[in-house]
């Protein structure tokens, strides 16, 4: 079946062949949070009932760990009336699938979950009008349950879906709005449910780009600069096409080597020489924020109110943070297989864009993008970093060289590389009390990060916050001098940045104030979902009040994301010999309206609290200009499941509320957190991220008025 956003319905009803399609057109008014349309307005089939009972759910979404193929399948499982154990999930094929943006920004739930409901709450509408048809009943009279349209009262008097889709073998139009179930009547949604690709993940079946193998096909190696910004003046294969199976291309700016075996590609790569010209290195870890100030350009207005200047103030505080830049660092690297024939093409590839993937396929050979379909199979991370298809653009130009089908895996050097990082960022706040303690003032810069996590949800009377060098969803702008290599969205991009600059200068405040730290959110927090999920935290972590420092490193940070509210407690402990922070615990309470699987967003809050255990205090990216200098991980220091604490999760209940993102919004609170739980142990407020080491014991020496180690 055949897919695309010029499909009318005619074509459709041409391809549907046996079963139950429907179709439905989503509202154009839909819109994704960068203003732009996300779904077409056009008509797409996102699910077919089959002759045998089995439901099939298009997706353009693909899957990378974060569970959707799972809590997608509970969705239109509880929509339609059908057991879970019955949806087959088609994901990431631009073949089959209706048009999606990609997969990011805890978007999944909030913005497809949606129509996905809406599609199989109307194919529940058409197969209860052919249930009623055939059982000889008004609707009113049937029950859908299981995939079973049975007569209330008469449960002999019964048709199967299947049964419908096998008889009827016809497409049903439903115009009226969808009536979804409400959250009191749900047997799917609301219940921890298995992941359908667990199976498949621990047995070893199941796929990634890598793993895909086709007859004749050829792996190649390419030539790479060696460092962002060289151009190359020379190259030299000679040596290489001397050896016995090696092809060797130049074209389309690329030059590669190709073998039907990967290492003897590689051995071939290491016969080609090539010289380069270097630009100049000049920017370092510590020297890239006078940059990023010099270089962002004007700050644009994010939120304003208020007067600042007629802010009464008894106290005020004026703080710079800082963070470096860190790697995605996936277990998979990004690969593709590309097979480029005259009669279209065909890609697998590691991405989490597919359709923007295809279309940028078809740009650089010169195709339309219908020639050219698009599969992504499981991915193995991806965190924002797999958000471009470089890779995929790469194998489809050299298939086309050569004839065959090319595979083009990055090794972890290349990885690390090509990698658009999270960008190094800076923020400057100039905030103040009233005499009464309370915030009268907030003014807010960031640089580079992005606005995402700028704004703030605490009660302010004036402030005005601002943002420079970056891109509203909080990645970096492109195109400027801003960064010497790639940068782009990381798993909650741009508000990991932001959250621990606000809440650290909360906390400042507050131990200023010489008042509790959760006692003086709470005093400047009316949100009442922020207030209920910073109480729920509170209770699930034990935290009895106390100003900072306490001694007790005890920490707590708050974030609205993706439409949920997150409170995060953290208790560590500080070795002021050699400045190591262990984490002994940590504790988040997250709201994220209706939770569709709740085992599954356990998972996810645990892992982006882990995962953010490295930005905070160990990831940070070795450079020399466009020179990358961590190249694997016994340099680059992703955090080991040996300081990983006991997580627990607060799930808060709130069934008036659509489902909200989940994969990003813990993590956000990270940095934070654990800045405030090391304050309040040691008394020393670390001011950049990641916390190293060598870091905590220079401001334990700047604390104690000594001239930190050198």
């Amino acid at each position: 079946m055949t897919s695309t956003p010029s499909l009318d319905r005619r074509d459709f009803h041409k391809l549907a062949g046996g079963g139950v399609v429907v179709l439905f057109g989503l509202n154009p008014a839909v819109t994704h949070a960068q203003g732009r349309p996300a779904y077409p307005s056009d008509f797409h089939a996102y699910l077919k009932i089959g002759e045998t009972g089995r439901v099939t759910v298009y997706s353009g979404k693909i899957e990378m760990g974060q569970g959707i193929t799972t809590s997608l399948a509970q969705m239109a499982a509880e929509e339609l009336g059908v057991d879970l154990a019955a949806i087959d999930m088609v994901m990431g094929d631009t073949a089959s699938c209706p048009w999606d943006m990609g997969t990011f920004g805890s978007m999944s739930t909030r913005f497809f979950g949606p129509a996905l409901r809406a599609a199989c709450a109307k194919a529940r509408a058409a197969m209860s009008r052919l249930a009623a048809a055939r059982l000889g009943v008004p609707e009113s009279r049937l029950l859908l349950v299981g995939g079973i349209a049975s007569v209330k009262g008469e449960p002999g008097r019964q048709v199967r879906y299947a049964d419908l889709a096998k008889d009827a073998a016809i497409t049903e139009a439903v115009d009226e709005p969808a009536v979804l179930r409400a959250a009191k009547d749900f047997t799917v949604m609301g219940r921890s449910a298995p992941r359908l690709d667990g199976a498949a993940k621990v047995t070893g079946g199941a796929k990634y780009a890598a793993d895909i193998r086709l007859p004749g096909m050829l792996y190649a190696r390419l030539v790479r600069p060696p460092m962002h910004g060289a151009s190359l003046e020379r190259v030299d294969t000679s040596a290489a096409e001397k050896l016995p199976g090696v092809t060797v291309i130049k074209a389309d700016n690329l030059v590669a080597v190709l073998h039907a075996k990967p290492d003897l590609a590689a051995a071939a790569l290491a016969r080609v020489t090539a010289d380069w010209r270097r630009p100049e290195a000049s920017l370092t870890p510590d020297s890239i924020f006078d940059h990023i100030l010099a270089n962002a350009g004007e700050a644009k207005m994010v939120e304003a109110k208020g007067d600042l200047v007629r802010a009464p103030t008894a106290a005020t505080f004026e703080t710079a943070f800082h963070k470096g830049y860190v790697a995605h660092a996936p277990m998979e690297t990004h690969a593709a297989l590309a097979d480029v024939r005259p009669g279209g093409v065909t890609v697998w590839a590691s991405t989490q864009t597919p359709f923007p993937t295809r279309d940028a396929v078809a740009a650089a050979l010169g195709v339309d993008a219908k020639t050219v379909r698009l599969i992504t199979p499981f991915l193995g991370g991806g965190f924002g970093g797999k958000s471009a298809g470089a890779q995929a653009v790469e194998a489809a130009l050299l298939s086309r060289a050569c004839g065959k089908p090319v595979q083009v895996e990055r090794a972890r050097s290349e990885e690390f590389f090509f990698d658009t990082f999270d960008p190094a960022a800076v923020v400057q706040i100039h905030s103040s009390l009233d005499s009464a303690g309370r915030i009268s003032s907030w003014d807010y810069c960031v640089f580079a990060a992005g606005e995402r996590g700028a704004t703030t949800f605490y009660d302010v009377p004036n402030l005005r916050i601002r943002s420079a060098g970056g891109t509203s969803y909080g990645g970096a702008a492109t195109g400027s001098a801003l960064h010497p290599f790639g940068v782009g969205p990381w798993r909650g991009p741009g508000a990991n940045m932001n959250v621990f600059a606000t809440e650290s200068q909360i906390d400042i405040m507050a131990a200023a104030a010489k008042v509790d730290p959760v006692a003086f959110r709470l005093k400047h927090l009316t949100d009442p979902r922020m207030r209920a999920v910073l109480t729920a935290a509170a209770k699930a972590f034990g935290w009895t009040p106390a100003a900072g420092p306490s001694g007790r490193g005890f920490g707590v940070a708050c974030s609205a994301d993706a439409g949920s509210c997150v409170a995060t407690m953290a208790e560590v402990k500080v070795d002021r010999a050699t400045g190591r922070i262990s984490v002994v615990r940590m504790v988040c309470a997250q709201d994220m309206g209706i939770v569709v699987n709740p085992q599954g967003a356990r998972l996810q809050i645990e892992g982006g609290l882990t995962m953010g255990l490295g930005y905070a205090l160990s990831e940070e990216l070795r450079f020399k200009g466009g020179e990358i200098l961590d190249e694997n991980f016994d340099t680059y220091h992703l955090p080991h499941i040996s300081i990983a604490p006991p997580i627990e999760t607060v799930l808060v209940k709130n069934d008036d509320l659509a489902p909200q993102g989940c994969g990003e919004p813990a993590i956000t609170t990270t940095g934070g957190v654990l800045a405030n739980a090391v304050f309040d142990a040691v008394g020393a407020r670390m001011l950049r991220l990641p916390m190293t080491s060598a870091r905590v014991l220079a401001a334990l020496a700047a604390q104690a008025g000594a001239k930190p180690a050198a």
